[in-house]
């Protein structure tokens, strides 16, 4: 016969020691991915930016 699965011994069962939860590897590859991205987005949008040839007009007051 099986023993019946309670809410309290499932929850014990996986319970994470904190002393041993780290971001790991995958953690840091994502964060670096999305550190890489962001410099490439910022480069694109300087170089964008740069082409734009903005001459403010003066403006008109009309009476």
């Amino acid at each position: 016969m099986s023993t019946p699965v309670t809410l309290t011994n499932l929850a014990t069962g996986l319970a994470l020691d904190e002393t041993k939860v780290t971001p790991g590897l995958l953690g840091f590859v994502v964060f670096a991915a999305l550190g890489i991205a962001t410099w490439f987005l910022l480069k694109s949008m300087n170089t964008r930016f740069k082409k734009i040839d903005f001459v403010e007009e003066p403006e008109t007051t009309e009476k």
